[in-house]
């Protein structure tokens, strides 16, 4: 009898600093989630539209990294959208539905491919600038539809075979898959990074060598760095955060099989963290995009000439009438 107290005296204090934990762990997803969904979230949201229709309203006069950002804020109003899936999910819910889970995926990896092969081609474009005469906007819209073709095919393609092997697997995710996890680490981000260090590594000995480059192409080459450095901060994180389980030896795949739990269950909070910081990237690119983008601002302040402007003298009218 003794004994029995003895050991219910140490399993309250277990359950009581598990409680406590937990409460704890709630807590921060709270604070993170209210912090993206008050202050990010809303800037992704209006910044990556404004962009859209700002653009749209101009299509006949976009240059290359005008058409290229455009494109970039479409991938990022998309993924914006979708984030908020994450956003509410506070007790890893979503992690527990097969659809939910593939479905949130399926987007977050379309975007993450586009997104950085948007920025790539960006870069490269910028540097062929530097050294020969721009492309046209003919070219640019041409590659605008490839990478959105590549981005695709290499979401859906692993995707597709990953269905195939475990097709009789009821609660099956394929982000869940190691090989897929290896592929968004590698295609996404590894192989990108060293694309993008030559680029800016040749267009440094480009400048270094000139100063008669004009000062739109520098403004330019400017803004898509930015743009170039948040992203990289942003999904650093959640790279990392694969990488490690996966240089771990741990089969996401194998675990999932065996009913275990996967890498977002056993660190829900770190994953939830890092996911909300890649998510962040979408909702930050537009403030680069309107700082440091000069023809934009332009651009933004005739649209409110033509049309807020025009709107409010039909509103006139109107009641006049």
């Amino acid at each position: 009898l003794n004994r029995k107290a003895g050991e219910n005296l140490t399993v309250l204090p277990n359950l009581t600093q598990r409680a406590s934990e937990n409460i704890e762990h709630y807590l921060i997803h709270l604070f993170l989630s209210g912090f993206y969904t008050l202050i990010l979230f809303p800037v992704g949201l209006v910044g990556n539209f404004l962009i859209l229709v700002v653009n749209l309203a101009h299509r006949g006069r976009l240059s290359a990294p005008d058409l290229y950002f455009a494109n970039l804020a479409a991938a990022d109003l998309i993924l914006v959208a979708d984030s908020l899936i994450e956003v509410f999910n506070l007790k890893k819910g979503y992690y527990d539905n097969a659809g939910l889970c593939t479905f949130m995926n399926l987007f977050q990896q379309v975007n993450l491919y586009s997104s950085i092969f948007f920025l790539t081609w960006m870069s490269f474009d910028r540097f062929a600038a530097l050294t020969r005469i721009a492309a046209g906007a003919a070219h640019a819209c041409r590659s605008c539809c490839l990478i959105w073709a590549f981005a695709v095919l290499l979401t859906l393609l692993p995707f597709a075979v990953a269905q195939v092997q475990h097709s009789g697997e009821l609660n099956f995710c394929f982000a869940n898959v190691s090989q897929v996890q290896w592929l968004e680490v590698t295609l996404g981000f590894l192989l990108p990074l060293c694309i993008l260090a030559v680029c800016y590594w040749r267009i440094a000995q480009v400048l270094r060598r000139s100063q008669r480059h004009r000062p739109r192409r520098q403004r330019a080459l400017r803004m898509i760095a930015a743009a170039v450095l948040v992203f990289f901060i942003c999904w650093l994180p959640v790279n990392v955060f694969i990488s490690v389980h996966l240089l771990s030896g741990a089969d996401a795949a194998g675990a999932d099989a065996a009913g275990a739990d996967t890498l977002w269950e056993l660190y829900p909070l770190t994953g939830h963290a890092v996911r909300l910081a890649a998510f962040s990237n979408s909702c930050l690119n537009p403030l680069i995009y309107g700082f440091m983008g000069e023809t934009f601002r332009k651009k933004l302040r005739l649209f409110k000439q033509t049309h807020v402007v025009s709107l409010t003298h039909g509103g006139c009218r109107h009641s006049r009438n």
